[in-house]
């Protein structure tokens, strides 16, 4: 059975840090896509950043430079390290493992972690 588990999330205060994480199991991790993803009241789900199974990260404009992913295949976790948090940065952050073989495709989601940035 695949579990997807993302932590860390809760208050922060403007310019603070926080750091997430997303716990696999189930999946062949290395094999898999591994994203955050946001979604604020009222807007659509948006990708914030993904890595691949060899460490290729991309970003959000409006995350660059401020929020860095990284991933242990070790471990099977993939993080979310939050830095210069904004109010703007508040949702409840999803985290995504993808993958396909062939015309498969396998994505699953985690329940999704708060993160509210206020003073």
């Amino acid at each position: 059975q695949v579990q997807v588990v993302e932590s860390g999330g809760g208050l922060v205060q403007p310019g603070g840090t926080l750091r997430l994480s997303c716990a696999a199991s189930g999946i062949k991790f290395r094999n898999f896509l591994m994203g955050w993803y946001r979604q604020a009241p009222g807007k659509q789900r948006e990708l914030v950043a993904h890595i691949t199974g060899n460490d290729i990260a991309s970003y959000a404009d409006s995350v660059k430079g401020r929020f860095t992913i990284s991933r242990d295949n070790d471990k099977n976790t993939v993080y979310l390290q939050m830095n210069s948090v904004k109010p703007e940065d508040t949702a409840i952050y999803y985290c995504n493992a993808y993958t396909n073989y062939g015309e498969s495709e396998y994505d699953y989601w985690g329940q999704g972690t708060q993160v509210t940035v206020s003073s």
